[in-house]
Order: structure tokens, then C-alpha cells, then sequence
């Protein structure tokens, strides 16, 4: 589904080259559930948004589904973005104007669809995240939990071949952030590639598979603990 090779991230300015991303490799294959953890500044987000296409990289190699996306040109990259990649933020980023199902329906205006079909994807992803009576609300009439759902039925109306969570629950409470967390397993049973970066080593710990990222690079815990327990 997604591997990248030695992908580099660079921002340049007069001054200063700053990697954000040095010698990155990470294979994600289909229907799997990854966690990506690590420090701040340590390139998480970065990777993210690279890997959703939000972002050029300046070095290497990325292949999604397949496709090599360096050789895409910007309406390619648009397209498929908008039909293979669901987005999940922390910030929700709902549009406080519109009710919940409008919101679900706004990404599924660019693929030109007819009202009745973008009507019914929305009600199908909002009552698969459990929130159908909520779909004359407006944001501000829902708790965060119930806003994080609504986000993640406007990913799903979409039927993305990958889901990519940037700290999906870090706007929750614990007992929120368990809920979401509950969804988003439940998705990837049902078959969701889903890519999600998190600070919380609980909620890491529930992934099929933990990815950590350190000064830019993916890093193998288990390789850098080895010496130290074997002197212990």
C-alpha cells in the first residue's frame, strides 16, 4: 500500500538546510494497522504528510498502491488524494457553518458526484460511526468524541484505500480517546489500512505493528535495547 526508500525532506533557507526527513524507509502493506511514534520535532508529522500527499519530499522514492508518486504532477496528485486517502486530525477540522452530514459530504463534492449519491455516503459513514441521530447538528453541539466520529465518517464517505490518523485522540479524554480508539480497530477488522501517529504509547501499543521515529529515520527499538540488556 505505501513503501517508501530513502526519502530525504528538506527545507532550505539562505541560511540553514534542516532534514526533516533523512534516509526514511517504511513499508505499510495492505489492511495493516501502524502506529508511528517518537519525540516532538522528530519528523512524525512530516512523514504524514508526505504520505497523504499534502507535501513534496526532495529526495528518494515513494510508491502508493503501486503507483510511484514522484512522476505525479499536481491534479494527479489532487485526484488521488481525494479518491485513495481519508484524513483523521486532531483538530477535527470541522466547518462550524455546516451541519454534521454537509460535512461529511464537502471532500465528496470535488469527485463530482450527484447530491443523492454524496447524500447517501454520508449517512452510510455516519451511521457506521454510530452518530445517524446527530446528522442535523452543527460542531458545536457535539462533544469532542462525537466531532472526532464525524471526522472519521468524512474520511470514510470517501471509501479511501488508506486512513491516515495525526493524533486522532489527543483532543479527547481518556475516555473518549478509548472510544475513537475502539472505532478505528474496528475499522481496520473490517479490513482498513489505517497509518496513525500518536504520543500515546497505550493507544500504540493497541496497533497491529509500532513504527519509531527519531531525527528523522524510522529506528528499531528493539535493536538499540539489545546491547543494553545484554549488559544488564
Amino acid at each position: 500500500m505505501l513503501q517508501m526508500e530513502k526519502l530525504q525532506k528538506v527545507y532550505r533557507t539562505e541560511m540553514v538546510e534542516t532534514y526533516a526527513l533523512r534516509d526514511f524507509n517504511l513499508t505499510v502493506n495492505e489492511g495493516e494497522f501502524v502506529a508511528v511514534t517518537g519525540p516532538s520535532g522528530s519528523g512524525k508529522t512530516t512523514f504524514l504528510t508526505i504520505a497523504g500527499l499534502l507535501e513534496a519530499f526532495s529526495a528518494g522514492r515513494y510508491l502508493l498502491d503501486g503507483i510511484d508518486v514522484s512522476r505525479m504532477g499536481d491534479a494527479q496528485r489532487s485526484a488521488v488524494r481525494n479518491q485513495k486517502i481519508g484524513f483523521i486530525f486532531q483538530a477535527f477540522n470541522l466547518i462550524p457553518d455546516l451541519n454534521v452530514l454537509d460535512n461529511i459530504e464537502v471532500p465528496l463534492r470535488y469527485r463530482g458526484m450527484s447530491g443523492a449519491e454524496r447524500k447517501k455516503r454520508a449517512a452510510d459513514a455516519l451511521a457506521r460511526v454510530g452518530l445517524s441521530a446527530r446528522g442535523r447538528h452543527y460542531p458545536n453541539e457535539l462533544s469532542g468524541g462525537q466531532q472526532q466520529r464525524v471526522a472519521i465518517a468524512r474520511a470514510l464517505a470517501g471509501e479511501p484505500r488508506l486512513l491516515l490518523a495525526d493524533e486522532p485522540t489527543g483532543n479527547l479524554d481518556s475516555a473518549m480517546a478509548r472510544s475513537v480508539m475502539e472505532l478505528l480497530e474496528e475499522l481496520h477488522r473490517d479490513g482498513a489500512t489505517i497509518v496513525m501517529v500518536t504520543h500515546d504509547p497505550q493507544l500504540a501499543a493497541r496497533a497491529q505493528r509500532n513504527v519509531h521515529v527519531i531525527d528523522g529515520q524510522v529506528v528499531d527499538l528493539s535493536a538499540e535495547l539489545a546491547p543494553a540488556l545484554a549488559v544488564a
